[in-house]
């Protein structure tokens, strides 16, 4: 039926990027708005970005979201693929049941149990042992890692199920180390689903408001729990020129991420051509 009508497709599509994309290109024009009203237009102008640079609360807080988020998706993407490997390499191992079934857990644990149960968590901790003395930075990251690490070891273990092991068959036979092995050869045939998985992680992190508000301190907002207390009190254009930073950022990091992973099935097509 398809077939029969082309226009439908192209209508479906086109219905489908407006739905998405339009309230985004709305955004980023009103972040231009010279009126403080964000719903009346008052010409042309981009003094919202110098108030949002003047800003010392919103910059200290992305500051701190974008340092969590970096170091949250580093170590997730260490856990995760150390994870992946056990699950994927390892065989049937007592209890690996258990084990993917913990991994997975907080794929769909709603955030509102994962940051409580962690909030309960530290404040035991606390009390028991000392650490982490108050709730801050440490304790959003290893909040965060709790769940990225499951989006890293799923991406990661999809990529490694697919993996072709005459590959490394072939290093091994040739007396190369089995470090080396997957140094040289099994690191950057999974390259993309690890920049995958990293990139997944550092905008989960990035985006997260439940549960950091459960595990954060006076002195650790951040940017989403600064943007959601701002927009509490009513849209300022300062948020509009905000997220408009923020798609260009998330822009350049999707084409960046795109350019990479095509470099890198390029190089290993070309390298199992030759």
């Amino acid at each position: 039926m398809a077939s029969r009508f082309p226009w439908f497709r192209l209508l479906s599509l086109l219905t489908g990027f407006l739905f998405l994309y339009v309230p985004i290109l709305l955004l980023i024009i009103y972040s231009f708005n010279a009126s403080r009203l964000v719903t009346v237009w008052a010409g042309f102008s981009p003094k919202w970005y110098g108030e949002l640079l003047a800003d010392s609360a919103i910059m200290n807080a992305a500051w701190v979201s974008f340092r969590i988020a970096a170091i949250s998706a580093t170590l997730a993407l260490v856990l995760g693929t150390m994870a992946a490997l056990v699950l994927v390499r390892f065989g049937r191992f007592r209890s690996r049941t258990l084990f993917s079934g913990m991994i997975s857990a907080p794929l769909v644990m709603p955030e509102v149990i994962t940051g409580l149960s962690l909030l309960l968590l530290f404040v035991t901790l606390e009390q028991m042992i000392g650490w982490p003395a108050g709730r801050g930075v440490m304790t959003i990251i290893i909040a965060h890692v709790t769940f990225c690490t499951a989006y890293v070891a799923v991406i990661v273990q999809a990529r490694l199920a697919s993996f072709d092991m005459s590959l490394e068959e072939a290093a091994l036979d040739l007396g190369a180390h089995p470090a080396k092995v997957f140094f040289v050869i099994t690191l950057p045939i999974i390259a993309p689903a690890l920049i995958a998985g990293w990139l997944l992680s550092f905008t989960l992190s990035l985006d997260d408001l439940v549960i950091a508000s459960f595990v954060s301190g006076p002195a650790s907002s951040t940017l989403p729990m600064v943007i959601f207390s701002s927009v509490r009190l009513g849209v300022s254009p300062k948020i509009n020129a905000l997220a408009t930073i923020l798609v260009l950022l998330v822009t350049i990091a999707v084409v960046l991420a795109a350019w990479l992973m095509r470099r890198s099935a390029n190089a290993s097509r070309a390298a199992s051509e030759g």
